[in-house]
C-alpha cells in the first residue's frame, strides 16, 4: 500500500521508537480499512467505537495515531481531541448513568414502556412495534428498515457489513410471538415489515420523524426519543441483566480487534436462547 509506505517514511523522520511506529500504522491501516474518507463524521464515530470499548489511555493512543496521520495528510483542522482519563469506557458510562451530553440524552426504561403502552392503547401498531424492535434488538435504524416478514418466521435476520463480516440480528422470542399475531390479524406474509402508508418501506427519516410527533403528542422529551436512543436502552438493559460485554458487543455489530473474543464467541444458537431468555423488555 503506497500510502502506508509514505506514511510509514512520514513517521521514521520523527524520531519515533519502532513500537510507536508499529501502533500508528495498525491504527491507521485499521481506520482506512473500516472507513472510506477521512472527514469528521468518520473520525468521530471511531473515536465513539473507541470510547465504546476501550480505556481511556488506549482511545487516547489510538486519537494520537490518528492525529499524527492527519498531520501526514495536512488535515490538522479535524484532528481529534483526547479524552480525560478519569473518564470510564462507554459502556460503563451507560450503565453508571454518567452525565455525558450523549448518555443523558438515553431514553429511560420508564419513557420506554409509557411511550410503547400509549401507542398500543391508540391502535398505533406499527409505531408500538418500531419502538419495540429498536429497543429489544439493538438494531440501528439503517437495519431496522430491512427486517421483513420471512425475518420474523425465522427468528433472525442476517446483516452483512462492508468488509462481508456476518452479525445476526436476533428477535427476541417474546417480541417474534407479539409481531406474528399482528401480522395474521393484518393479513400479512411477506414483504419489509415496516411500512409507510403508501405501502413503501419506511424510511430512516419517516421514522426518526414520527418518533419526535409521538414525543409531542406524550409529552415525552424530544431530545430522548430518537432511534439511536433506543440502541442505547438495549446496551444498558442488556448489560443489567447479564453481564457480558464481548456477547453485547457481538450482538450489536461491534467489532473489536483488540479482544480475544474468538474465544469467546457463541454459537448461534446458544446465542438465540440467551436472548429468548435476556431480552424481555
Amino acid at each position: 500500500m503506497k500510502t502506508k509506505q509514505t506514511f510509514d517514511e512520514y513517521l521514521r523522520k520523527g524520531n519515533l521508537s519502532e513500537n510507536t511506529i508499529t501502533s500508528y500504522l495498525w491504527t491507521v491501516n485499521y481506520f482506512t480499512e473500516h472507513y472510506d474518507t477521512v472527514n469528521k463524521e468518520n473520525l468521530l464515530a471511531y473515536k465513539g467505537y473507541l470510547m465504546e470499548f476501550f480505556k481511556p489511555k488506549t482511545v487516547n493512543l489510538r486519537i494520537q495515531a490518528i492525529n499524527r496521520y492527519l498531520e501526514y495528510l495536512g488535515k490538522e483542522k479535524i484532528a481529534l481531541k483526547a479524552v480525560k482519563v478519569q473518564q470510564k469506557n462507554f459502556l460503563e458510562n451507560v450503565i453508571s448513568n454518567a452525565d455525558y451530553n450523549f448518555l443523558e440524552n438515553v431514553i429511560s426504561n420508564a419513557d420506554y414502556n409509557f411511550l410503547k403502552k400509549q401507542l398500543k392503547k391508540d391502535g398505533n401498531m406499527e409505531w408500538y412495534f418500531v419502538v419495540w424492535y429498536l429497543a429489544a434488538t439493538g438494531a440501528r435504524v439503517s437495519e431496522l428498515i430491512q427486517i421483513k416478514i420471512e425475518h420474523i418466521e425465522i427468528g433472525y435476520f442476517d446483516l452483512y457489513t462492508k468488509g462481508g463480516k456476518l452479525r445476526r440480528l436476533y428477535i427476541p422470542e417474546k417480541l417474534r410471538k407479539e409481531t406474528l399475531e399482528w401480522l395474521e390479524e393484518t393479513n400479512r406474509s411477506s414483504g419489509y415489515l415496516f411500512l409507510n402508508r403508501y405501502g413503501d418501506r419506511i424510511t430512516t427519516r419517516g421514522i426518526s420523524q414520527q418518533l419526535k410527533n409521538y414525543a409531542d403528542k406524550y409529552g415525552l422529551d424530544k431530545k430522548v426519543v430518537y432511534p439511536h436512543s433506543f440502541r442505547h436502552r438495549y446496551a444498558k438493559n442488556f448489560l443489567e441483566k447479564y453481564n457480558d460485554i464481548a456477547l453485547l458487543a457481538d450482538l450489536m455489530g461491534h467489532e473489536s480487534i483488540e479482544t480475544t473474543r474468538i474465544y469467546l464467541r457463541r454459537t448461534a444458537s446458544e446465542q438465540q436462547a440467551l436472548v429468548d431468555k435476556i431480552v424481555t423488555w
